[in-house]
């Protein structure tokens, strides 16, 4: 039977694109292309043991996407939490710090145009 083998892409419509991927590359570091788009390669996240890409629908009530309205968040897997927060601080953008999970250590941004972003540095899996 053919098989999914991983998300192919994050496509979403955007107030002013250009400017959306410039702050995604300025605060939280993701490397551009010049094409203009971001490609996230698998073999960092292989290569980092307990990061893996989630796919999970949430309950149409959730609040854990707030104060975002939107019905989708981003989850971006980085490797130094602490060094990508104080990158959003130098740039003005308030974080909010999780307590550590058995997952790993979490925290929520919000992008310019309102989407919920969560950092996650994974854990190594037991």
């Amino acid at each position: 039977m053919a098989r999914v083998l991983g998300i192919g892409g994050i496509f979403f419509k955007s107030k002013d694109p250009t400017a959306l991927t410039n702050w995604y590359r300025d605060v939280i570091g993701l490397p551009v292309e010049d094409w203009g788009g971001v490609l996230l390669r698998p073999e960092p996240m292989s290569a980092h043991p307990g990061a893996a890409t989630v796919f999970a629908p949430f309950k149409q009530d959730t609040t854990y996407f707030q104060p975002s309205t939107k019905d989708f968040m981003i989850n971006f897997a980085v490797d130094d939490l602490d060094a990508i927060l104080a990158n959003c601080a130098k740039h003005g953008v308030e974080a909010k710090i999780l307590p550590e999970e058995p997952n790993g250590k979490f925290a929520h941004i919000s992008d310019p145009e309102g989407t919920r972003i969560e950092l996650w540095q994974p854990k190594p899996m037991s």
